[in-house]
């Protein structure tokens, strides 16, 4: 058995002959492993040694002191020999800082330059160098000798060859080679025993016995009429009879390919790549219905893989179908629990249902809505309902079409469903009376065009029926049965809820937007300062807090504001009209622009402190402002804001800066301060006002979106604020996901033809003059009729200041829209409007003053107080 395992010419002699190669190559493999790893420990201890060696002599007592002495080769040779002996190197070697040898072994190469490198050891460091010396290859460190100081004085330099370390190798080559020979040795037995174990696995059968012994069972496996597999370990098809390869239809080459390669279904592919235990699973393969079993072949110590036998049971098709059906049934209720209802739009909902229903269920779909369902109100009986939602395999049915307000008769099953609240289902339209009495007509057409039967559901949500959606088939031959008006009337029962749910939504945002609306200025004051336009566009969804607003002030001022309350919904809008009102009654104060900001930041304080919920939970309100005062007279504009985006100015030709305005924390936070700015605006100038929506979304930050702003205003040279407004919204998505606030103003000024001033001597013999002066200037305006009005009101006004107030006095007139008559003085004393009793000489004054113009008021200026007067010019 041994000389038949050894000779090569069976399956275990060729096995010895590999196993005697493998051993060969490991053996020659090891012996150059062990002389690289032989030759790499030799190096590296010769390194360690030398630079161990040359550390120690230059770290050494007396060593720094001998290389000052007046001849250091006395000193050192000695020792340096000494050392070299005792540690086994082949030289130690101390030199200058030139390279000059003040020891070697050979003493006549003391006093010759170092051959080696040595910068690096001057400058503090280490060289280690591989050389090939007169003694062969070695390897040699040289290291710095440092004084006290740290400086270098000199090197020492240490060295060993090679071949003076190691040799391990020769001591472990025997080794290896007895290793090999015991290798070949098991070699030898290994086959031996593999050669008994063939011969015992095939029961000793010769070649020609085993060659019959495969035709017999090549010839019954392809005999029978069911179909055999034999899967490998590695997914592979190695053996597949007849029967196998007609009931799959394999291809021809269908062995040594990967069972998922053969065009088999999902399903069936993936049994038998798996491998996995199977008993009668029936698999729908093409149009058969496979009843597979599947055994692994690994159970008892076998080859990985499996055995897989298939049988035809298309009888049980028709089972197989009904649970298909089911299937897909419970996939579409999947479908509609993920695809109904994905957002908040009435209209949109009732399509999803449609969209859903076609072709899966049926070949064209209608839901028909109550009109206040789709304004978000409760649904109200007997009113018309309009086609909300269409949807089918073709385009041209003859139904009503979407938008067509329809009213059922009472006899057509969509009025029996809404009346009855119960599903109605028309098996045969052609055999439905009632349902033809709806439209002669259109029935007609309808039943031309194929359609033969129909569902009606009604929408329910809780006690509300909101609609009724219809089901119709024209291509499917079979008529709807009582298990698919069941599926119909789940789908119709989660299309709903969700219908429901949009319908409250579509009234609570209408409701918002009415109320931010109502809140928003619906048109805006007449002034002369500014020439406006402005625009809002609302969210994408939700209402949100942006608002805007045009407040005229005293002396021909006008104060614009635009702010952003954080969030959405009907609180944003609330909070967002408090804040609009509280700037109106804080404007008419006349107060600087950083002082309103800082009562907002009170009053949304205080909204925060009020409207704690019951859990105790603080809700704050986030809040953004600019507030911006212009003065037609100085060209003067004051602005300041709390946390609000900077506004831009485009200037007359055309360029555009955005002012560097302080920011100022937003609104609410509350013990910060606010600052001004104070910027005099060319005549023709745009200011250019706006919320942060118009900047900054979910795609872009706040600087890309100024630069786009940016761009957009410098190319609206010489355009008027309407035309500004459109350009700049031109560049925005028809729907943002914020609100937009924007207001483009451009700035005129009073000439200087329509103002008059005088400076008014403490003294009221002066009143008479400034009456006079007052007289001759309305003359020269075209306003004599308002002269002895005028002078009433000035004359009052004017003695007060000489009375009560500190010089100097200034008296202004502006001819605006109404005539402005201004009295200043240094005097921070609020005048107070009282009635004086019939026994009083004076305190009638400033009476006479309310009744006779049509405003009045005071206002601070940083050196006093001004009080003004306007009258209309007709």
């Amino acid at each position: 058995m041994l000389r038949s395992a050894v000779t090569g010419r069976s399956v275990a002699g060729q096995f010895f002959a590999l196993q005697v190669v493998i051993v060969l190559l490991l053996v020659v493999s090891a012996v150059v492993a062990q002389v690289l790893q032989v030759r790499h420990d030799s190096d590296l201890e010769a390194e360690n040694r030398s630079l161990a060696v040359a550390e120690t002599f230059a770290n050494a007592p007396g060593t720094v002191a001998a290389l000052r002495a007046p001849d250091p080769t006395a000193i050192l040779q000695p020792e340096a020999e000494a050392v070299r002996k005792a540690t086994g190197v082949d030289f130690v070697v101390v030199m200058n800082t030139d390279g000059i040898r003040y020891t070697h072994p050979k003493p006549d190469r003391i006093g010759k330059k170092f051959v080696g490198t040595i910068g690096p050891a001057l400058a503090g460091g280490t060289v280690t160098e591989h050389i090939k010396g007169t003694i062969g290859p070695l390897v040699q460190v040289v290291v710095p000798v440092k004084d006290s100081g740290g400086t270098v004085v000199g090197l020492v330099s240490a060295g060993i060859t090679t071949a003076h370390v190691g040799g391990a190798a020769d001591q472990q080559l025997p080794l290896l080679l007895a290793a090999a020979a015991a290798a070949l040795a098991l070699a030898t037995a290994g086959t031996a025993l593999v050669s008994r174990r063939l011969l015992r696995q095939t029961r000793g059968l010769g070649p020609y016995e085993m060659t019959r012994m495969y035709e017999h069972h090549d010839a019954v496996l392809h005999a029978v009429r069911e179909g055999v597999l034999i899967v490998g370990g590695d997914g592979r098809l190695l053996l597949a009879n007849d029967e196998a390869h007609r009931l799959l239809g394999l291809p021809e080459d269908a062995e040594r390919r990967h069972v998922l390669e053969l065009g088999l279904d999902p399903e069936t592919a993936g049994l038998l790549a798996s491998g996995r235990m199977a008993t009668d699973e029936v698999h729908l393969v093409k149009d058969r219905l496979l009843a597979i079993n599947q055994r692994p072949t690994d159970v008892r110590g076998g080859p990985a893989g499996s055995v897989t036998t298939l049988r035809d049971s298309t009888e049980l098709r028709a089972l197989s179908g009904r649970a298909e059906v089911a299937r897909e049934r419970l996939n579409m209720l999947y479908d509609a629990g993920v695809g109904i209802g994905t957002s908040l739009d009435v209209t949109r909902t009732a399509e999803e249902l449609a969209e859903l229903a076609v072709p899966r269920f049926a070949d064209f779909a209608t839901v028909d809505l109550f009109d206040a369902v789709l304004s978000g109100e409760e649904p109200r009986p007997g009113t018309a309902l309009r086609r909300a939602a269409c949807a089918g395999i073709r385009k041209d049915p003859p139904l009503y079409p979407v938008g067509e307000r329809i009213r059922f008769v009472a006899t057509s099953p969509q009025a029996r469903s809404l009346t009855t609240g119960q599903s109605v289902v028309e098996p045969q339209l052609r055999n439905a009376p009632g349902w033809q009495a709806q439209d002669l007509e259109r029935s007609d057409q309808v039943m031309r065009y194929g359609v033969h039967s129909l569902v009606t559901v009604p929408l329910r949500a809780g006690s509300l029926v909101l609609g009724v959606a219809t089901f119709w088939r024209s291509e499917k031959p079979q008529p709807f049965d009582s298990e698919e008006l069941a599926l119909a009337e789940e789908l119709v029962a989660r299309a709903a809820v969700s219908i429901d749910n949009a319908r409250r939504y579509t009234r609570e945002h209408s409701m918002a937007v009415t109320l931010q609306r109502s809140l928003l200025p619906r048109s805006l004051p007449e002034q002369d300062a500014l020439e406006i336009a402005y625009r809002y566009l609302p969210a994408q969804s939700g209402v949100g807090g942006d608002w805007f607003d045009v407040l005229p002030l005293s002396g021909a001022r006008v104060a614009l504001v635009v702010g952003d309350v954080v969030g959405h919904g009907l609180h944003a809008a609330a909070t967002m009209g408090r804040l609009r009102t509280a700037v109106h009654n804080f404007s008419a104060l006349d107060l600087p622009p950083d002082e309103l900001l800082g009562l907002l930041d009170e009053l949304v304080g205080r909204i925060d402190q009020d409207e704690v919920p019951a859990e105790g939970a603080a809700v704050v309100t986030g809040a953004t402002c600019l507030y911006a005062v212009y003065d037609p007279v100085s060209r003067l504009c004051t602005m300041a804001r709390a946390g609000h985006p900077p506004p831009a100015l485009v200037h007359p030709d055309g360029s555009v800066e955005f002012p560097d305005l302080p920011a100022g924390p937003p609104l609410g936070l509350g013990g910060l301060p606010f600052e001004t700015a104070e910027l005099e605006l060319p005549e023709g100038s745009r200011l250019v006002l706006y919320t942060d929506g118009l900047v900054e979304d979910r795609v872009r930050d706040i600087d890309e979106g100024l630069e786009l702003l940016r761009r957009a205003l410098s190319s609206t040279r010489g355009a008027s604020p309407e035309e500004t407004c459109r350009a700049v919204l031109d560049r925005l998505p028809a729907r943002p996901s914020d609100d937009v606030a924007l207001i483009v103003a451009r700035t005129r000024v009073l000439g200087a033809d329509r103002i008059a001033e005088w400076q008014v001597p403490t003294d009221p013999a002066a009143v008479s003059e400034v009456r006079a002066s007052v007289t001759r200037q309305l003359a020269e305006w075209g306003l004599a009729e308002l002269a002895f009005t005028t002078e009433l009101i000035l004359s009052e006004l004017v003695t007060n200041s000489i009375r009560y107030g500190r010089g100097p006095i200034g008296v202004r007139l502006l001819h605006d829209r109404t005539l402005i008559c201004e009295v200043s003085d240094r005097s921070t004393t609020s005048p107070h409007l009282r009635y004086a009793a019939s026994t009083d000489e004076g305190g009638r004054g400033l009476f006479l003053v309310a009744q006779i113009a049509e405003r009045w008021g005071t206002r601070y200026t940083p050196h006093g107080k001004i009080i003004w007067a306007e009258q209309p010019l007709s």
